[in-house]
């Protein structure tokens, strides 16, 4: 377009005067030539404009979330040779590490100075019965007062910066299961395909998919990959007692088992857990699932208060709302048999990409 205006310019400063009664000679033919020629390239070139369809940067996020991706995940995080991933553990230790390079290689900022959240648990030793792995403070220092056990662990957390500094949503998965038992007879190795590898593949997808909306969100966005769930919640627990801007979090989007069937004659089946005084969590997966045509049929389980279950419970304690994505058990829940053979990948993709337009909404939305 401005090549154009500045040929009419051109044309227009060296014109002169010509009788209509005379013939055109060729100089001028010319001069009228490029004034036409100039007219048209800035009609096409509105045209143009006008004529493509924005993509919706959602859509192209939408469209990063595959299958290919979530069984690459899935088979490393659920394979023998991580042992079931037991936090404290060495095969939990390389399934953080693996989640670690997975966010540099998207080029996702760490929290704070490193991916790596750092913090002990200790627990009675191990003859004294009824007792907990403890996180909190006060506890740890009591039970250091006597014979104890004790586990380094380690959150794994990114982030993508948002607009709004004083705003944050947290989007979460725990990494960690239950390890191995060398005296079961057979499989001794507790893979945790779906418990809870299918939740950190949805968790890497979803961060992949907001980079490739090219657009920064209203919100600062937390990727966050908790250690110690199955001893207690722990991670979570540790970063919503300690994390210094937790009166900025708007939302936390939870997952704990996407990729199996609890009844086999309803494939498409999903618990939505949500909390009740946020209706607008529930209308947005129904509109999803219509507009993104998502084979999903959910169980839409409204709660005024979720604070059991998974790692939600340590956020809804806070009073923040929260969203959970959950496939129910299944008999394979925490056996050897939970397996990545065993994953229905069709459902684990499409509540991935459900769930990643909801978390683009709870980035964005004003109000919910």
């Amino acid at each position: 377009a401005s090549r154009a205006i500045l040929l009419i310019l051109i044309c227009w400063k060296t014109r002169k005067k010509v009788n209509i009664a005379q013939p055109i000679n060729n100089h001028d033919f010319m001069k009228r030539h490029l004034i036409l020629a100039a007219l048209f390239a800035i009609g096409a070139t509105n045209l143009n404009a006008a004529s493509p369809k924005k993509t919706a940067p959602e859509k192209k996020g939408v469209e990063t979330i595959n299958r290919a991706t979530a069984e690459a995940h899935i088979g490393f995080l659920a394979c023998d040779e991580l042992e079931g991933r037991e936090a404290g553990w060495k095969g939990g230790r390389i399934a953080g590490n693996y989640i670690i390079s997975c966010l540099k290689q998207m080029g996702l900022q760490p929290l704070f100075d490193d991916y790596v959240q750092p913090f002990e648990v200790c627990h009675a030793e191990r003859q004294v019965k009824n007792k907990r792995w403890q996180v909190h403070p006060d506890s740890i220092a009591a039970l250091k007062k006597t014979v104890h056990q004790k586990l380094d662990l380690r959150n794994i957390l990114a982030k993508i910066e948002g607009k709004t500094p004083n705003e944050i949503v947290v989007i979460g998965a725990h990494y960690d299961h239950l390890g191995y038992d060398p005296t079961l007879e057979g499989d001794q190795i507790y893979n945790g395909a779906d418990d809870n590898a299918s939740g950190v593949a949805a968790v890497l997808q979803v961060a992949r998919a907001f980079l490739a909306t090219g657009e920064q969100p209203e919100r600062t966005v937390i990727f966050a990959f908790w250690d110690g769930e199955e001893k207690g919640l722990l991670g979570s627990r540790y970063f919503t007692m300690t994390y210094p801007e937790l009166k900025k979090i708007k939302g936390y989007l939870n997952y704990d088992m996407i990729g199996r069937n609890n009844n086999e004659e309803q494939p498409k089946g999903v618990v939505y857990f949500y909390t009740a005084a946020h209706p607008a969590f529930g209308d947005w997966l129904k509109k999803d699932i219509e507009d993104y045509r998502l084979q999903l049929e959910p169980d839409y389980r409204a709660w005024d208060n979720p604070v059991g279950g998974s790692d939600n419970g340590s956020f809804a304690k806070e009073g923040i709302p929260i969203i959970w994505y959950h496939t129910n058990g299944h008999p394979d829940y925490h056996l050897p048999g939970d397996e990545a053979a065993k994953i229905n990948w069709n459902k684990t993709v499409d509540i991935t990409k459900a769930s990643f337009l909801a978390m683009w909404k709870l980035a964005n939305e004003k109000k919910y």
